[in-house]
């Protein structure tokens, strides 16, 4: 959900403050810092998946992939990539 709330500030940033201006959540990619035995990626994800939609509505409906690393960068758990449109 964190990821969630980072990315929502920065599709802000981006509209000058006017979150009107999304016109859709094309895709959300989740990466999960987890071992080779666990599979649950994609619920982990749910929660920046499941906040877009709920702040964006209809507009934040989007395709999604959840992948497992061994590793994310400064030792996170978890990283979001997001792409949206904007009118």
């Amino acid at each position: 959900k964190r990821c969630g709330l980072n990315i929502i500030s920065q599709v802000k940033k981006a509209c000058n403050d006017d979150l009107s201006k999304v016109k859709s959540c094309v895709k959300l990619t989740g990466f999960v810092n987890s071992t080779e035995d666990f599979t649950e990626q994609p619920k982990v994800i749910n929660g920046a998946s499941d906040l877009i939609v709920s702040v964006f509505g209809e507009a934040g409906m989007h395709t999604r992939a959840a992948v497992s690393t061994n590793s994310l960068p400064l030792g996170v758990s978890v990283e979001v990539d997001a792409i949206f449109e904007l009118n």
